[in-house]
């Protein structure tokens, strides 16, 4: 399998993937907001329960946030025509590595 038959196979897995993620991002926008702190409304714990569920859902919108940045970069990649190839050594990157996560951008000796 070329490096352009290789390009082809991941470019739509990865743009699949990037749609999920940012359809989710906006999907959970609401859950980031932050907290409003009436006490009328709701009490103490449920207010704490509020911030940690607010705090978990920006935690793991900033891992879903580098993954869309390795996903661009990856697609970038594919347009530029250096997909498939070493960013440290210019060697190819198996594709099994690629299979792993097509994100990867360096072949397994030049991994960091």
């Amino acid at each position: 399998m070329g490096p352009q038959d290789v390009a082809a196979y991941f470019a739509p897995l990865l743009r699949l993937e990037l749609a999920e993620l940012q359809q989710a991002s906006a999907d959970t926008a609401a859950s980031r907001k932050p907290v409003e702190l009436d006490q009328q409304s709701v009490g103490r714990l449920s207010r704490m329960d509020a911030m940690q569920n607010q705090a978990m859902a920006a935690a793991i919108e900033t891992r879903r946030r580098g993954r869309i940045r390795s996903l661009n970069a990856a697609l970038a990649r594919i347009e530029s025509g250096e997909f498939g190839f070493c960013e440290s050594c210019g060697g190819s990157v198996p594709f099994e590595r690629l299979a792993l996560d097509p994100t990867y951008s360096r072949c397994v000796g030049c991994r960091a």
